[in-house]
C-alpha cells in the first residue's frame, strides 16, 4: 500500500506550459486542480475541456488569418476608391544656424497619387533659379525639400501643397535661419565623375573655356553673344556610325533644333550651340545619353547677363514674349518684365510687331503700358505676325526682346468664359466640404475656377482657393464645424472671370455618414447568480449620426459561438443578461448603430463569472465621463453602482493617476454624497486616468473600471456659459455659445449636474452654435451651479454658478426692460420768454421719432392749436408747449405723458399759489416790456457813475432810437436843460451833477420816446443811493488828497489838505494824538470845494503833538498825518509876518464902458519880494500892447488894459506868494456898450454870492512858494459859519499853463470865497 501510494505520488499531475493561464484563467485552472483528487472521471473530463480549448485556439488562428486575408483586399478595394490629399506625416518647423543644411519632409496619401509642390512664403520653389540650393526628392511616398547652406534670407513659411484631381491639402512649417559669428568655415571640395554607360561610356568635365563651354555646373553668357555647351563622353567602343542617342533640355523642355538652336554629337562628345544669346536662354540645361542598357545625363545652369544698355541707366531687354488667342479683334501679347539690378524703375513698354516676310517693325502703342500685357489690335485675316517688346525707363529704352513665335490672325472671337453649372456640396470631415460643379459651356482657353463660400446670413464671401483650380470639383478645407454654408464658382481665362455660378445649396459642415465605431469599456456592474448587468462606454466615432442602438451578444468561455441577448435595440448604455447558469463564465461584446446601420462589434470583454454578489460593500460605479475640461481642472461624474451591497450608498471616494503610472492618490479625503466631482490642480498638457469606489456603512467597495486618459488642456475656441438678461423681453437667461457642433449634436443642460429635462421653471432653446436655458419666473429655489454639455463633440462643456446677488441684480435689470420708463434729464419746468409767453418743458435722455405725448392741464387734454403750441425735438429729447396768452385762468397742474416704443413716462408741475403769482407777474412784465421795446426805450435804466474829477454822472442807455428821438431830464418834476442836448443816436446819455452835495438829492428822471411811444426811468438820490455816491466820491478824493500842510493865519495856524473835491458830507475826522477832534472855538474844521482844514486859534504847546486826518469811502480809509513841534508861537509870528500877501488897491467889482482904459493897480508886501502873476478866467495873462503887466519896486504891481471890449469882461485875478505862503485876490470886470444900461455888480462865478469890496490888507513878507495852479472856482457848503482864511496852496502845487484850456473840474480854486473874513489884518 505505502509502495502503491508512492506510485501515485510519482504520478501526480502537473500543469503543463500550454496551460498557463491569464488572471481569469488561473482562478479557473485552480478550480480544476482542486478536483484532481477526486478521480479519473474528474481528469478526463479536464482533458475533454483541454481539447475544446485547443480546438477554440487552432479555429481563432484561422479566424485571424481569414482576417489578415480580408484586410489585404479591403485595402487593394480601398486603394481603387477615390480620395483627397491628406497628409499622414506633416511638415515640422526647424530653427538652423547659417551655412548648415534643413530637410523638411511630409508624407501624403491620397487616390490618385498626389502631385506635391512646393512654396517659400507663397511663392513656388524653383531649383533652376539657384542650382544647388534646394532640392526636391520623392521617394517610397516621402516627399522631402533639402536647403543647402542656408543663410538668413531662407527664413520663411515653406508649404507643401498636395494635388490631385479631387482636391488639394497644404502643410505650412517655418525655418528659422540664425546668424553665427563671423568665423573661418574650411569646406572640403570634391570632384564628381559622371558614368553613362554606353557599352563603356564616360562624362568628363568640366574643361576648357570661352566660346566653348565645357558642361559643368554653371555657364555664363552675354546677350548677343553666341556660346556653345559641351560635354565630352568615353564611347568603348566608339562607332562613328551609330552615335549615341543625345537629347537636350532646358528646364526640363525638350529642346528641338532651329535657327536659335544647334544641336551635334560625335567625336566622343555633344555639343548644343545658341547663336544668339538672350534673357530667353538662361536657364538649366540637361543632356540625357540614351542607349540600351539605361539612360544617363549630366546638368548644367546657364546665366546670360545683360549686354550694354542702349543707353546709359535704361533697362534690361524683356523676356518670354508670347502671343494669346489671336482673333480678328487683337491679339494678346504678354511678356516678362527684364531682370533690375541698379537701375531706375520701369515706367513702361513699348509693343512693335513685323508682318511675316518683311524686316519693318511698327510700334504698337503710342504710350508706354505700365502692365506686361497688351492687345494689339489693327491686323489683317489670315496674315502672320512677329512681336517684340521693349522697356522704358527715365534713362532711356532698353534694347527689343527676342521676337515672339509667329502668329496668323484668325476671324474667331474671344471672350470670358461662361458661368460654371450646378454645383453641389457635400459632407466630407467635419472641418471639410466637398464641392463640384458642372463645367460652362465655352471652354476655350480655361484657365481654372475660383471658389467662394459664404456661412448662411453672412453678406461677405470668402475665396476658398486664390489659384485657379482646373478641375470641377474641390474640397474647401478649415471650415467651422456645424456651421451651415453655401458656395459659388467662377470660371477664368485669360479675358477675365466669368459671371458666378448659382448658389449651392446649403450644407451643414459635418462628416461623412457612416456606421459608427466599436463600443468599449465592457464592465460588470452586479451577478445574482441568474443574471449578470454590464455597461459599456459609446463608440468613440459616432459616423456623423445619432448612436441609437445598442446589440449585445453573449457565449460561454469555453465555446467560440455568439449568441444574440437582445433582437430589441437598447438604447441606454446597460443590460441585464439573464438566464444565465450559475457558476459559469461568460463572455460579452456590444455591437452600436445608427441611421447608416450597425457598425463593427467590440472586442469580447473579459470572462465573468455568473455567481451571486454576497459582500456587503458596494459594486463599482460606472459610466465615467468628463466635463469642463479645462488646463489645471476638470470635473469627473459617473454613475451610482447598481449592486449597492448590504446598506445604501453613502459616499464616493476619486482615486487619480497620471497615464501609464499605478500610483493612484485620492483626489477627496471625504466621501462626496453627490455623483460629480470637480478635480483642481492639474497640470497643463498632462494627461490622467481616474476610478470612482463607492462607500456605505460596510465599507468601501470596489473601484470602478478606469476612465480613459483625458488630457489637462482646454478644446481650442472654448467659451464659459454667460448669465444675462434679453433686452427685448427682459428673461433672465445662461447661454454658451459652443466652438464646436455637428448636426446631431445636442445641448444637454443639467442643474448640480442633474439633467434638467422637461421643467416648467425653464426653457431651453438652441439655434446654430448657440443654446440658452431661459428663467421662467426666476427666484431663490433657481440658484445653483448650472452645467451644459454639447454631445457629439471632443467634450465642448461649461458650468456657471448662479448666486442670488447676481440674481438680484439681472432681476432689477429684467424689471429695468419690462416696465421700461423714458428717462428723463429734466422733469416738466416752465420759463418765461421775452414776449411773456410762458413755456413748459422738459428733456428726456434720448427720444426715438415714433415716440407719442400728450399735455393734460387740470385733467384735461390740450392739443396744439389757437393759443398755445405743442412740439418735440428728437435731436435733443426737448418736449415742449407755449402758453401765447397767460392769465390767471392758467392756474393749476400741468402733466406730460410720454410713449415711447414699450417705454413710458410722465411728469407733472404744480403751478398755484405763490408759485403762480410770480409766474404770472413775470408774464406780465415780460409782456409790458416787449411792448416797450416796440419804441425807443431805455436798454438800461438810470445809474450813477462818479468821475476822476469827483463829477456824479446820470448815465442810462437806449435802444431803437431815431432821428426823431428825443430824451428829457427832470429832477422833482422840473426839467433840466443841459448845457449840451443829449445825443440819444449814441446809445448813451448823462447828465452831469459837478460839486456834488445834500443840496443834489432828489428824483430824477429820464424821459426818452417818439411818435411810437415813450418810456422813463427814474433814480431816486436819497437814502443809501446818496450814501452810495457820497461814498464813491469819498474814494476818489481820499485817493488824491496831498499831505496836510501847515498854513499861518491871523487866528493862529491851520492845517489844511488838498484833494480832487470835498464836501461836509464825506465822512471826515480830525485826530490828535489818536483822539478824536471835535469842531470848537479853539479848534475850528471846515474845507472849501477843494480842501479840507482844521484851524488852530491862539496855538500854545498844548496843540503840539501829531496830527492826522482820515476820509472813509465805507471800505477803505485814506489818512494824512502832520507832526507839529517846536515853538508855536515864534514859527506862527515867523510865518505871517513874512508871507507875500495884498496889502490894498483892489477891488472886487469893477463895470466900465468900452473903449476906455482899466487900471487895476495894488500895493503887494513880502520878505523876501514875492512873485506875482495875473489871471484872467483862470488862465495866466501874458503881457502885450492891448493888456499890460507891471511890477514895480517889489511893491506895486498893475495890469493895464487899453480900450476894453466886451471880451475884455471876466474873472481876474491876482496870485502874490512866496516861500513863506502868499494870497490870490479875484476881480470881477464888467463891459458894457454905449447906450447900455449898467450891469449890476456881480461876482464871476454864477453860484458864487454876491461879495463886499475887500478890504485893505496889510503888507506882508514876500514868499518864494511856487505859484499853484488855479482851477475851478467852487463855492463851499451854506452851513460853512467859520471865517476862512486866504487860501495858500501846497508848496508842490504846479503853476497854471497860459495855453490850457478851462481846467476840469478835479482841479480846485485854492482861493475863498470873498464873503467870508479875510485873514489878513486891515491896514492901519
Amino acid at each position: 500500500q505505502a509502495q502503491a501510494t508512492e506510485a501515485m505520488a510519482e504520478q501526480a499531475y502537473t500543469v503543463p506550459v500550454f496551460r498557463q493561464r491569464t488572471s481569469g484563467e488561473t482562478e479557473e485552472y485552480q478550480r480544476v486542480s482542486k478536483n484532481v483528487g477526486k478521480g479519473l472521471a474528474v481528469i478526463q473530463e479536464e482533458l475533454h475541456r483541454m481539447r475544446i480549448a485547443t480546438k477554440a485556439q487552432v479555429e481563432s488562428l484561422e479566424i485571424q488569418k481569414e482576417v489578415k486575408g480580408m484586410m489585404r483586399k479591403r485595402v487593394y478595394l480601398l486603394e481603387e476608391i477615390p480620395k483627397l490629399p491628406d497628409f499622414l506625416v506633416a511638415l515640422r518647423p526647424h530653427t538652423v544656424w547659417e551655412k548648415t543644411p534643413v530637410k523638411l519632409f511630409c508624407t501624403v496619401e491620397g487616390n490618385p497619387r498626389p502631385i506635391v509642390k512646393w512654396y517659400k512664403d507663397g511663392v513656388p520653389v524653383d531649383p533652376l533659379s539657384a542650382p544647388g540650393k534646394y532640392k526636391i526628392e520623392n521617394k517610397y511616398g516621402v516627399h522631402s525639400l533639402i536647403v543647402s547652406r542656408c543663410v538668413v534670407s531662407d527664413t520663411a513659411e515653406y508649404s507643401a501643397v498636395a494635388t490631385n484631381q479631387h482636391g488639394t491639402a497644404t502643410s505650412k512649417a517655418k525655418i528659422i535661419v540664425k546668424s553665427k559669428s563671423p568665423s573661418f568655415l574650411k569646406t572640403l571640395l570634391t570632384s564628381h565623375v559622371f558614368l553613362c554607360k554606353h557599352k563603356r561610356l564616360f562624362f568628363t568635365g568640366p574643361a576648357g573655356a570661352g566660346e566653348s563651354c565645357h558642361l559643368g555646373l554653371v555657364s555664363f553668357g552675354v546677350e548677343g553673344n553666341s556660346i556653345r555647351l559641351v560635354c565630352t563622353m568615353v564611347v568603348v567602343p566608339d562607332l562613328p556610325n551609330i552615335p549615341p542617342i543625345a537629347q537636350w533640355y532646358r528646364d526640363d523642355k525638350l529642346l528641338k533644333p532651329s535657327k536659335l538652336v544647334e544641336m551635334s554629337v560625335g567625336g566622343g562628345a555633344a555639343s548644343l550651340t545658341l547663336p544668339h544669346l538672350a534673357k530667353d536662354d538662361e536657364g538649366l540645361y540637361t543632356l540625357r545619353i540614351f542607349t540600351k542598357d539605361g539612360t544617363a545625363e549630366h546638368s548644367a545652369y546657364l546665366f546670360v547677363s545683360d549686354a550694354a544698355p542702349s543707353a546709359p541707366g535704361a533697362p534690361g531687354a524683356p523676356m518670354s514674349v508670347k502671343a494669346y488667342d489671336i482673333n480678328s479683334d487683337y491679339v494678346l501679347v504678354a511678356w516678362k518684365p527684364p531682370n533690375t539690378v541698379n537701375e531706375k524703375p520701369i515706367t513702361g513698354y513699348f509693343v512693335d510687331r513685323c508682318e511675316a516676310g518683311t524686316d519693318t517693325w511698327v510700334q504698337c502703342n503710342d504710350a508706354p503700358v505700365k502692365i506686361c500685357k497688351y492687345p494689339v489690335h489693327g491686323l489683317r485675316v489670315g496674315h502672320s505676325y512677329y512681336f517684340r517688346v521693349r522697356a522704358v525707363n527715365s534713362s532711356g529704352i532698353s534694347r527689343s526682346s527676342r521676337k515672339s513665335d509667329k502668329v496668323t490672325a484668325t476671324g474667331e472671337v474671344s471672350c470670358v468664359p461662361s458661368a460654371p453649372g450646378l454645383v453641389v456640396a457635400t459632407r466630407n470631415t467635419k472641418s471639410s466640404v466637398f464641392v463640384q460643379w458642372e463645367a460652362p459651356k465655352h471652354l476655350k482657353h480655361l484657365m481654372g475656377y475660383y471658389i467662394d463660400g459664404r456661412v448662411v446670413g453672412a453678406k461677405e464671401w470668402f475665396a476658398c482657393n486664390h489659384k485657379p483650380f482646373k478641375h470641377t470639383r474641390f474640397v474647401v478645407h478649415g471650415l467651422i464645424p456645424g456651421e451651415t454654408y453655401v458656395f459659388r464658382v467662377q470660371a477664368v481665362n485669360l479675358f477675365g472671370l466669368s459671371e458666378e455660378s448659382q448658389e449651392s445649396s446649403p450644407i451643414a459642415v459635418e462628416p461623412a455618414l457612416a456606421t459608427p465605431s466599436s463600443p468599449f469599456g465592457i464592465t460588470m456592474l452586479s451577478s445574482d447568480g441568474s443574471s449578470i448587468t454590464v455597461a459599456w462606454k459609446s463608440p468613440k466615432h459616432c459616423g456623423g449620426s445619432k448612436v441609437n442602438a445598442y446589440y449585445i451578444d453573449k457565449r460561454d468561455a469555453d465555446t467560440l459561438v455568439w449568441k444574440e441577448v437582445n433582437l430589441n435595440a437598447v438604447t441606454e448604455r446597460m443590460c441585464t443578461v439573464e438566464h444565465l447558469k450559475e457558476g459559469t463564465f461568460y463572455e460579452f461584446r456590444v455591437t452600436a448603430g445608427n441611421m447608416a446601420g450597425v457598425g463593427l462589434p467590440s472586442a469580447a470583454s473579459i470572462p465573468m463569472k455568473c455567481e451571486a454578489w454576497t459582500m456587503e460593500e458596494p459594486g463599482p460605479a460606472y459610466d465615467l465621463s468628463f466635463s469642463e475640461v479645462r488646463s489645471h481642472s476638470l470635473v469627473i461624474l459617473w454613475r451610482a453602482p447598481i449592486y449597492t451591497g448590504a446598506g445604501a450608498v453613502t459616499g464616493y471616494f476619486v482615486d487619480m493617476a497620471k497615464k501609464g503610472s499605478s500610483e493612484f492618490v485620492t483626489v477627496n479625503q471625504e466621501a462626496v454624497s453627490h455623483r460629480y466631482l470637480q478635480v483642481t490642480g492639474l497640470v497643463e498638457g498632462e494627461s490622467y486616468v481616474f476610478r470612482v469606489r463607492a462607500v456605505n456603512a460596510h465599507g468601501v467597495g470596489k473601484p470602478s473600471q478606469l476612465s480613459e486618459p483625458v488630457c489637462a488642456k482646454a478644446i481650442p475656441g472654448t467659451k464659459e456659459i454667460v448669465a444675462g438678461v434679453d433686452e427685448e423681453t427682459g428673461d433672465v437667461f445662461l447661454s454658451l455659445e459652443a466652438c464646436e457642433v455637428c448636426e446631431t449634436s445636442k445641448f444637454v443642460w443639467s442643474k448640480n449636474y442633474k439633467p434638467i429635462g422637461d421643467c416648467p421653471r425653464v426653457a431651453v432653446t438652441a439655434k446654430g452654435r448657440t443654446s440658452r436655458l431661459t428663467f421662467t419666473n426666476p427666484d431663490k429655489d433657481d440658484l445653483g451651479k448650472y452645467s451644459v454639455v454639447v454631445t457629439d463633440t471632443d467634450g465642448v462643456s461649461a458650468s456657471h454658478t448662479l448666486t442670488e446677488d447676481a440674481l438680484n441684480t439681472m432681476l432689477e435689470l429684467s424689471y429695468a426692460i419690462r416696465h421700461p420708463i423714458v428717462p428723463l434729464k429734466h422733469g416738466l419746468n416752465y420759463e418765461v420768454l421775452e414776449k411773456g409767453h410762458v413755456r413748459f418743458w422738459l428733456q428726456a435722455v434720448k427720444l426715438s421719432p415714433s415716440v407719442s405725448y400728450r399735455f393734460i392741464v387740470n385733467d384735461k387734454e390740450v392739443t396744439s392749436g389757437e393759443g398755445q403750441k405743442i412740439s418735440h425735438d428728437v435731436a435733443t429729447g426737448i418736449i415742449q408747449m407755449t402758453v401765447d396768452l397767460f392769465t390767471r385762468a392758467n392756474e393749476g397742474t400741468y402733466t406730460v405723458q410720454i410713449h415711447d416704443g414699450k417705454a413710458k413716462t410722465q411728469s407733472s408741475l404744480v403751478l398755484v399759489g405763490d408759485v403762480f403769482k410770480a409766474a404770472l407777474k413775470e408774464a406780465e412784465f415780460q409782456r409790458k416790456e416787449h411792448i416797450r421795446k416796440q419804441g425807443a426805450h431805455f436798454s438800461e435804466y438810470l445809474y450813477f457813475t462818479v468821475t476822476e474829477d469827483c463829477t456824479v454822472m446820470l448815465v442810462c442807455k437806449v435802444a431803437n432810437v431815431k432821428k426823431e428821438s428825443t430824451l428829457h431830464w427832470y429832477t422833482d418834476d422840473e426839467e433840466i436843460v443841459p448845457d449840451t442836448p443829449p445825443n440819444v443816436m449814441s446809445g448813451s446819455c448823462a447828465l452831469p451833477l459837478p460839486m456834488f452835495s445834500r443840496k443834489d438829492q432828489g428824483v430824477y428822471k429820464a424821459v426818452v420816446g417818439d411818435d411810437r411811444g415813450k418810456d422813463t426811468s427814474v433814480f431816486d438820490i436819497s437814502g443809501k443811493v446818496f450814501d452810495d455816491i457820497i461814498n464813491a466820491i469819498a474814494q476818489i478824493a481820499g485817493a488824491s488828497a496831498s499831505e496836510l500842510v501847515l498854513q499861518c493865519t491871523p487866528e493862529g495856524i491851520r492845517l489844511q489838505c488838498y484833494m480832487n473835491y470835498y464836501t461836509e458830507e464825506m465822512k471826515t475826522v480830525w485826530k490828535h494824538k489818536e483822539s478824536k477832534i471835535a469842531s470848537s472855538e479853539k479848534m475850528r474844521i471846515g474845507g472849501t470845494a477843494e480842501m479840507a482844514w482844521m484851524q488852530i486859534c491862539d496855538p500854545s504847546d498844548k496843540e503840539k503833538g501829531h496830527y492826522s486826518m482820515e476820509i472813509s469811502d465805507g471800505v477803505k480809509t485814506h489818512t494824512r498825518t502832520f507832526d507839529l513841534s517846536g515853538q508855536v508861537k515864534s514859527d506862527f509870528f515867523f510865518f505871517c509876518s513874512d508871507r507875500g500877501r495884498v496889502v490894498g488897491g483892489l477891488p472886487d467889482v469893477v463895470t466900465i464902458m468900452e473903449e476906455k482904459s482899466l487900471s487895476l493897480t495894488c500895493t503887494v508886501w513880502g520878505e523876501p519880494t514875492p512873485e506875482v502873476t495875473w489871471f484872467k478866467n483862470e488862465q495866466e495873462v501874458a503881457s502885450t500892447e492891448h493888456t499890460r503887466v507891471t511890477f514895480d519896486g517889489g511893491k506895486f504891481a498893475s495890469l493895464v488894459i487899453n480900450k476894453v471890449t466886451p471880451e475884455d469882461s471876466g474873472k481876474y485875478s491876482i496870485n502874490v506868494r512866496n516861500k513863506y505862503g502868499g494870497e490870490f485876490v479875484e476881480i470881477t470886470v464888467s463891459v458894457y456898450r454905449h447906450g447900455e444900461k449898467i450891469p449890476e455888480p456881480k461876482l464871476g462865478q454864477p453860484k458864487a454870492a454876491a461879495t463886499t469890496p475887500a478890504q485893505p490888507k496889510s503888507p506882508a513878507p514876500p514868499s518864494k512858494t511856487p505859484t499853484p495852479t488855479p482851477s475851478k472856482t467852487q463855492t463851499p457848503a451854506p452851513s460853512m459859519k467859520s471865517p476862512t482864511p486866504a487860501s495858500t496852496p501846497i508848496p508842490k502845487s504846479p503853476t497854471p499853463t497860459p495855453k490850457s484850456p478851462t481846467p476840469p473840474r478835479s482841479v480846485k480854486s485854492p482861493t475863498p470865497p470873498r464873503f467870508m473874513k479875510s485873514p489878513t489884518p486891515p491896514r492901519k
